[in-house]
């Protein structure tokens, strides 16, 4: 869900402003600062890394150390929707530069991360303290574009607080009301009882959110979606024999499943015309459609596969 946190909080904002009246370049500006601000709390995986350290003998080895090591912050203060609003909250008076609203925007800073430290430890207010560094970082880019601090409140609130809302279909659910000791969800929402099918549950959620993160962008942007897929995009269907010679994924152990089925996404790089005559431009656009059209395919086939059989 790393991408699909951005993207959705992206779609989310961007058909809003739009929907409010406002122009599709300030709507395209503030879906952009959503969605960076969607990102952040995923920050705390950075502690992952250092699980490697320990020494790996595999792919699929470096990836279980790397989650057994993050999951040691991840999902904790980071995704806490009370210090999610405060933190919106101290970005955006930070924003203001008054003497008064700084003020208060620093002692908000301090706030969630003197509470991260004292609740949950040191590396807990460490890792409180890049995401608000990297908030920080996002408000450089909303000063460029001009945004106001109410603009900034919003994308800011929108994207810390969608953010472990995305996360209850996959892992442990986020302490939602942390600093609080209150579990609002205890365990992650099934999708299904068949493990591998609520993995690709959610699997198509996370598809289904990148599609309307692209057709919002190609709505501001005058584009058109279909036009940008290529044909090739129907190879995906050979996906359908994975379903057949590899194990059933499941959420603990999908990395397999991932891997080979984003591989299809390299057919939107194959095909001709990529590369535009004029110029030296990349059609990422073609090229990112086709792939994700691939995938989309190359899951439907899986999912139709496994269900038949």
């Amino acid at each position: 869900m790393f991408v699909g946190h951005g993207l959705a909080a992206f779609a989310l904002v961007g058909f809003l402003a739009r929907w409010r009246g406002r122009t599709a370049e300030h709507a395209l500006q503030l879906a952009v600062v959503a969605a960076l601000f969607a990102t952040v709390p995923d920050i705390d995986i950075l502690y992952g890394p250092l699980g490697l350290l320990n020494g790996i003998s595999g792919v699929f080895d470096a990836a279980d150390s790397f989650w057994s090591t993050g999951n040691v912050v991840h999902r904790g203060p980071t995704h806490g929707m009370v210090l999610g609003a405060v933190a919106a909250a101290a970005f955006a008076l930070w924003y203001r530069q008054g003497t008064v609203s700084s003020a208060l925007g620093l002692c908000g800073f301090v706030l969630i991360v003197a509470i991260a430290t004292v609740t949950s430890g040191s590396l807990a207010g460490a890792v409180v303290a890049a995401m608000t560094l990297s908030g920080l970082l996002i408000l450089v880019l909303a000063r460029r574009f001009g945004l106001s601090a109410a603009g900034v409140f919003a994308t800011a609130s929108v994207g810390l607080l969608s953010h472990p809302l995305g996360d209850l279909f996959t892992g442990e659910p986020p302490q939602l009301l942390y600093p609080f000791d209150v579990t609002l969800v205890g365990e992650r929402i099934a999708l299904s009882a068949d493990p591998t099918l609520h993995l690709l549950g959610a699997f198509v959620i996370e598809l289904s959110i990148i599609w309307l993160a692209l057709i919002v962008y190609c709505r501001l942007t005058d584009r058109r979606v279909r036009s940008s897929i290529d044909r090739k995009a129907a190879l995906g269907v050979g996906y359908a024999a994975a379903a057949v010679t590899l194990p059933a994924p499941t959420l603990d152990v999908s990395y397999y499943f991932v891997f080979s089925i984003l591989v299809f996404g390299i057919i939107g790089a194959t095909q001709r015309g990529l590369l535009r005559r004029r110029g030296r431009g990349f059609a990422w656009l073609r090229a990112f459609a086709t792939g994700l059209t691939a995938i989309t395919v190359a899951a439907t086939a899986y999912l139709v596969t496994y269900v038949v059989l």
